[in-house]
């Protein structure tokens, strides 16, 4: 049977993700509160919330393969967000400025037979990012551009914010928003192959 394969995610990034391994998918956004009152570890939360989403689309498909996900950053020990506004984006950079963080993205791939859920495969990743020693200036210019407002930690490594990163230190998509590697793992895991399929 033939399944079509669904992200469960608004975000240009994962989606331009998904395309670069050429596997024909659509989009459908799950709009779910993605706030977590439990107290979790933030590898918890991203695997949390991916299911969440994930779930949600997966109630209103017929044969799928639907994927969701979650990204957040962590600065010692506390979940940093998106920022509120360009104030908060500046205050979010200088306190990662010079400093090691981690990235964690969530991965809830399930699988959708008839209109039931029949299987469901939750995984993550963590990536350790150190961003440069950051001037006043810099951190003004890159608030300025506007990028850093809709994505967690205030910075996207995949645009202008490359300029802040000094190294990292494992999956470089997983910063992006979802790893590649991890999601071929996973597909291969309920039996689907972007080699064949």
């Amino acid at each position: 049977m033939q399944r079509e394969i669904v992200l469960a995610s608004g975000s240009p990034r994962r989606k331009e993700l998904l395309a670069r391994i050429g596997v024909p998918f659509r989009v459908q956004t799950s709009d779910v509160d993605e706030t977590v009152d439990l107290p979790l570890s933030p590898d918890q939360v991203v695997e949390e919330l991916a299911l969440r989403k994930g779930r949600v689309v997966a109630a209103r498909c017929e044969n799928a393969l639907v994927i969701g996900a979650d990204t957040v950053v962590v600065y010692q020990g506390e979940i940093m967000g998106k920022p509120a506004d360009q104030r908060e984006a500046a205050q979010m950079l200088g306190e990662l400025s010079g400093k090691e963080h981690q990235v964690y993205s969530g991965i809830a791939l399930l699988t959708v037979n008839q209109g039931k859920i029949t299987g469901e495969v939750v995984s993550h990743r963590m990536t350790r990012v150190w961003m440069r020693s950051l001037t006043p200036e810099k951190i003004t210019w890159y608030v300025n551009t506007k990028e850093p407002l809709d994505k967690a930690g205030a910075y996207g490594i995949q645009g202008l914010g490359a300029c802040l990163v000094d190294r990292i230190e494992g999956c470089y998509f997983n910063v992006v928003g979802m790893s590649l590697a991890l999601l071929d793992e996973m597909l291969s895991e309920v039996g689907f192959s972007i080699a064949q399929d």
